[in-house]
């Protein structure tokens, strides 16, 4: 991880050592706050929280996205976190053969409309169309119609990737009651998730 960190020149001014960097990522990712992360490795580098939190962000830049190939079977969900209070809806969708995280996208509401514009957003790493896998969301059919997607309801089984996705999602936004703290904007929120999407398709895959 490391050695990828440092090919890709995402930290421009190296004042503190690239582990110290890659290594507070890692276990902000695990779970813990950026001011734990700051106190545990306070002995091998001295860092503000603020600065885990840049380093955590600027850590999607640094591994490749998704690349573009026929997928035969997608999975789709959302689910719901907080933002100053309000519900937001987070969606994406997992290749269930390489279990890549496809695309993620954040919104206000879910609606066909979203739906829609999340489901081309996938299609962006597909050759061909893929059969998509749904739960009974209402506001799926309609959005796989126009886009001429076939489509099968499944709640568990090969639809049970997504859901440890989500699940893991829920296990870090917990520290902060699934509600995004300080302050923050949907912008942030969208920066949140596409970097955990990217960390978490750059950790080794286990066979199921």
């Amino acid at each position: 991880m490391v050695d990828r960190v440092e090919r890709s020149g995402v930290f421009c001014w190296n004042r503190k050592p690239l582990k110290v960097k890659a290594l507070s990522t890692l276990l902000y990712y695990s779970g813990l706050s950026y001011r734990v992360v700051a106190g545990v490795l306070r002995g091998f580098a001295r860092f503000s929280h603020e600065s885990v939190l840049l380093w955590f962000r600027r850590l999607r830049k640094a591994f490749p996205k998704p690349k573009r190939k026929c997928r035969s079977l997608v999975a789709v969900d959302e689910t719901k976190l907080k933002l100053r209070g309000e519900h937001l809806f987070v969606w994406a969708a997992i290749d269930t053969k390489t279990k890549e995280v496809l695309a993620c996208r954040v919104s206000w509401t879910r609606n066909i409309m979203q739906a829609e514009a999340f489901l081309r957003k996938v299609l962006e790493t597909c050759t061909k169309k893929p059969l998509i896998l749904v739960d009974k969301g209402p506001w799926y059919p309609e959005a796989l119609r126009t886009l001429g997607l076939k489509w099968r309801h499944v709640t568990f089984g090969m639809r049970n990737r997504i859901e440890r996705w989500f699940g893991t999602l829920k296990a870090r936004t917990k520290r902060f009651h699934n509600n995004f703290p300080n302050n923050p904007t949907i912008k942030s929120a969208k920066t949140y998730i596409e970097t955990f999407d990217t960390r978490c398709n750059a950790l080794p895959k286990t066979k199921t």
